[in-house]
């Protein structure tokens, strides 16, 4: 294989350039069809007339942003296959988030899902729930739209900045004028374009190295192919026990109670066709993940005798995610466009989750905040111009914030820090509302709070004293001229930030390494050798303990619109109790005690 690194072609510039106008048509042609997004039904929810593949596509284009596309492939050429076992957690989540919390979302019909806290508790959780879901949802989309640029730029050539803006001011383009459905059709394009791009890797990484056969036996003789990994030690990063309990918690909190997978949800007529885009969204999600990580081992195929990370002086690789972008450009580069089509693939995995923060953060901001206090009597025109405005301010923030990141590198990790351990007490929250009638909102305010910063302690103590994962199996016998000092089976002796891998939750590598002199090493308190895959199981079950025992301690048992229950938990009391006691609640609306 060639191993001289190339430049971009005018030809990929132009396919770059098409996915980016071909993107903004798609808002200006939603913003003059239709009716013009001039109410917030249909700004936010695109008046519940979508079909269901669109919908689908987005919720998996949504979830697998552009550092999941390169942080997966690292993931799998650093260190093996044992990642691909998260896909069962998605097949025991899917019906989980189908059938015990979307029928309750689909039933009240706000276009905000924090709604539902002021209804089943009072408005200040709901404030307080949807006050930190904006803080979260803003630092995130700045890393999603900066970290592929910057990633990009080092191997590739590109601007960092050029990229930011470009994406940036596109995205917020069509997110602004076009609404949900700009956002959803977008999500189908750009889907399309990441399927793409990842096969593209696969079809002439495959073919470089002589077939799947040879992929197979290089990924095994490096010892990459590790699937059935039962330790029970929790330390350990990835295990069948923490991809798929953990993971059951973490795809939980994204598809069941966030904002963003909701509101899509809620696009659709019924019920049923909203559960079926849900499942539907699976084997899509699944589909390109498996791919991305077989991608991860074509890439290992070509590169582990060659390892650009070893040699990063005469390659400028310094991340674990610059090598698949590496690989593109020393081997696709020979086909003009390819490399251009890669590059529209990873940006259509970061616009696709910016454009859906947007709107998510649009739609929170106005029906949490804004309509209660300061629309009264405004019409629906009025509040549909301001929620575009707010819907751009927010564009604006995520490039203005992207110049923050860049200064302080530290951000980076805290904020994907945030994301992680944010989501397992929400989804905490969300459950002692639909699945424990004797949950009041002293209690379920007192343990939300609790596991939150429970996951904060754990998450950010994990994030600065854990240690860091080494890789094996790689050399650089093969470079045509091997000026490394690092030999073939050991590890990057100065190994560097990791920032930006895997499920947009990030992975930083706090497992700790078991090892001859572990009497002599410095001191980590138990609770940061935790593997990252368990902090969304952790903040569930924190925040449930305590949300029911603070229920029980501090206040009586709270009559519940039977409506606002999860009917996993409606039908089992009907088995247990066939005649339930019911009363009127304010408005006349019958409320129920269990």
């Amino acid at each position: 294989m060639d191993f001289e690194q190339h430049s971009l072609t005018v030809y990929d510039y132009v396919i770059f350039t098409c996915m980016l106008g071909f993107s903004a048509g798609i808002g200006i042609y939603y913003r003059f069809s239709g009716g013009r997004q001039q109410t917030n039904k249909e700004y936010f929810l695109a008046d519940k007339s979508m079909p269901v593949m669109p919908v689908a596509f987005s919720l998996m284009a949504s979830f697998m942003s552009a550092i999941t596309l390169l942080g997966v492939a690292s993931e799998n050429y650093m260190y093996g296959t044992q990642f691909v076992v998260l896909n069962i957690a998605y097949i025991i989540g899917t019906p989980i988030c189908a059938f015990v919390f979307l029928p309750v979302f689909f039933q009240m019909q706000a276009t905000s899902a924090f709604e539902y806290l002021e209804k089943r508790f009072c408005k200040e959780v709901r404030l307080l729930a949807s006050g930190i879901f904006i803080f979260e949802m803003v630092l995130y989309m700045s890393i999603v739209l900066y970290a592929p640029a910057m990633t990009l730029s080092a191997v590739t050539g590109l601007s960092t900045w050029s990229c930011v803006l470009s994406v940036g001011v596109v995205c917020t383009f069509y997110c602004t004028i076009g609404g949900m459905k700009a956002v959803l059709w977008t999500d189908v394009f750009q889907s399309l374009l990441m399927f793409s791009a990842v096969f593209v890797v696969i079809v002439k990484g495959t073919l470089d190295v002589g077939g799947i056969h040879k992929v197979w036996e290089i990924a095994q003789s490096g010892k990459r192919i590790e699937f059935l990994n039962f330790d029970f030690d929790p330390r350990v990063r990835h295990t069948v026990w923490s991809l798929i309990i953990g993971g059951v918690f973490t795809y939980s909190s994204i598809y069941a109670v966030n904002q963003a997978q909701i509101q899509r949800l809620l696009t659709v007529k019924s019920l049923k066709k909203s559960q079926l885009a849900l499942f539907i969204s699976w084997p899509i999600l699944t589909i390109l993940s498996i791919a991305t990580s077989f991608a991860g081992l074509v890439v290992y195929a070509n590169l582990s005798d060659c390892d650009p990370l070893l040699r990063a002086k005469e390659t400028s690789v310094r991340f674990p995610d610059q090598i698949l972008p590496y690989f593109v450009m020393t081997s696709l580069t020979m086909l003009p466009g390819l490399p251009g089509l890669f590059v529209a693939g990873i940006f259509s995995g970061s616009m696709s989750t910016i454009s859906s923060c947007i709107n998510s953060l649009a739609a929170v901001t106005v029906e949490d905040f804004l309509r209660p206090r300061c629309f009264g009597k405004t019409s629906e025109r009025k509040i549909a111009f301001f929620t575009k405005l707010i819907a751009f301010l927010y564009g604006l923030l995520c490039m203005l914030l992207t110049f923050i990141v860049e200064k302080l590198g530290g951000v980076l990790q805290a904020s994907l820090t945030i994301f992680n351990v944010i989501g397992g007490p929400l989804l905490g929250l969300f459950s002692l509302g639909m699945l424990v009638s004797r949950a009041n909102s002293k209690g379920s305010t007192v343990g939300f709070l609790f596991a939150l910063a429970f996951c904060f302690w754990i998450g950010f103590g994990g994030m600065h004293k854990g240690k860091r994962l080494p890789s094996y199996h790689r050399s650089t016998d093969a470079c045509p001229v091997n000026n490394s000092l690092l030999q073939t089976s050991h590890p990057q002796s100065h190994y560097l930030n990791e920032s930006f891998s895997e499920l947009n939750f990030t992975i930083f590598n706090n497992s700790q390494i078991k090892s001859d002199d572990a009497l002599f090493e410095e001191y980590i308190f138990p609770l940061y050798t935790l593997s990252y895959m368990w902090y969304a199981a952790i903040g569930w079950c924190t925040c449930m303990i305590f949300g029911l025992g603070f229920s029980l301690m501090l206040g009586e048992k709270e009559r519940v619109n039977p409506l606002l229950l999860s009917p996993l938990v409606t039908s089992w009391s009907r088995e247990q109790s066939p005649v339930l006691e019911v009363a009127l609640g304010p408005s006349n609306k019958k409320v129920i005690v269990l």
